[in-house]
């Protein structure tokens, strides 16, 4: 507990993990997300988690983050899984990681300039 929070932590290597959530969470959901998110970042970095080569691909781990929790909601813990969605391993048709993170990103500002437009 800090300050009304419960934090949970890993450290690997010179990396700081870290997961928070209110004092009415439960630790043991916090830790689950928390061993999904540190393992589907080492099976994406193969197994070179350092700050480096997170800095390199902050991408994938930003994915990581999008595909573990959403707005608050935790949607997978288990970290195959993750780093399955997160590769694109899954994806039917899908052209190679970096297309599909150029074309989703295309899709959101054209989303987002439609709605300006409408509004």
């Amino acid at each position: 507990m800090f300050d009304g929070y419960i934090i949970v932590y890993k450290f690997i290597q010179d990396l700081h993990f870290f997961v928070t959530g209110g004092d009415e969470e439960n630790e043991l959901i916090l830790a689950s997300v928390l061993q999904g998110f540190s393992d589907a970042v080492g099976i994406l970095l193969r197994n070179s988690v350092d700050k480096r080569t997170a800095l390199e691909n902050l991408d994938l781990i930003f994915l990581c983050l999008d595909e573990v929790v959403d707005g608050g909601i935790v949607l997978e813990t288990d970290g195959n899984v993750i780093a399955e969605k997160v590769s694109g391993h899954g994806l039917e048709g899908a052209g190679s990681f970096t297309e599909q993170t150029i074309s989703q990103a295309l899709a959101t500002a054209r989303e987002h300039f439609a709605r300006s437009l409408l509004k």
